[in-house]
């Protein structure tokens, strides 16, 4: 266990308070700054899959990864902001240089609430999964659900709830989010 914990201090920046559950399980890139209270949670509910974060990548405080029975993926040079959540439910794949701003939401899975005379908590959940392509900047507070791709080089307005795939370099904002402009 020390010699794990050496070479995870001579790798990476860890600040006070980090907690990586599921060790195993879990993959961390080189040159990583990790802040205070970060939780990377690879067993989640119902036993994760893996987390694999890439080189370069930066989780602001408050940070919680957790792979609630999934996976999820980070590619190089992302950058999560204080207090964001991120689950891997049914499969996150978050693509290079993504750039997430503060209390964002992403939750690859959705509540099954079709039968009124079941608890909604013993109807299961549906499981499509997420992926966030290349040079996607998430504005604060942005909640993203399940069955979505959000294209390269696109931009999410603070605020949004993205229901529906963001093509590739527009603008989305609203609740829920539409198309209000385009980088190209």
């Amino acid at each position: 266990m020390d010699s794990i914990i050496n070479k995870i201090l001579n790798l990476f920046f860890f600040n006070r308070k980090v907690r990586i559950i599921g060790k195993d399980k879990v993959t961390l890139g080189k040159n990583l700054k990790i802040e205070d209270s970060v939780v990377i949670d690879a067993v989640g509910d119902g036993g994760g899959k893996y987390i694999r974060i890439g080189d370069n990548c930066i989780l602001r405080r408050g940070v919680m990864i957790s792979t609630n029975s999934g996976w999820v993926e980070i590619g190089e040079n992302c950058s999560f902001n204080p207090y964001c959540v991120i689950y891997g439910h049914g499969g996150l794949k978050i693509g290079n240089n993504v750039r997430i701003a503060t209390h964002t939401v992403i939750v690859p899975s959705n509540h099954i609430f079709a039968n009124p005379d079941i608890p909604i908590t013993k109807q299961g959940l549906s499981k499509e999964g997420i992926i966030i392509e290349d040079d996607v900047w998430i504005g604060a507070g942005v909640t993203i659900l399940d069955g979505v791709v959000v294209g390269t080089g696109s931009v999410i307005g603070a605020g949004a709830v993205v229901t529906k795939d963001v093509p590739p370099y527009k603008i989305m904002a609203g609740v829920p989010a539409k198309i209000i402009g385009s980088r190209k």
